[in-house]
């Protein structure tokens, strides 16, 4: 299975080497067959603290780093990929 990345933009990053973001999908609705947007946060590993609030960032699955973070910043605005 290949990994999932997931793009969004960067909400926090108040935390050492960890930045939140929040990532925006568009879903059909199974009933109403209409799309709605879905938004979820995730925790994601940045190494070099080099995401700002702001930043469209893409984040791909890891192992898990600790409890809460299971993804790692891979590229976007300012940001060196891994």
């Amino acid at each position: 299975m290949p990994k999932r990345i997931l793009e969004g933009v960067v909400t926090s990053n108040s935390c050492d080497k960890t930045v939140t973001v929040l990532v925006t999908r568009r879903v059909m609705h199974p009933k109403y067959k209409k799309y709605v947007n879905i938004t979820k946060k995730y925790h994601a590993h940045d190494e070099k603290n080099e995401c700002v609030i702001g930043d469209n960032v893409s984040i791909c699955e890891s192992s898990p780093i600790s409890k809460t973070k299971c993804w790692i910043v891979v590229g976007g605005n300012n940001v060196g990929s891994i």
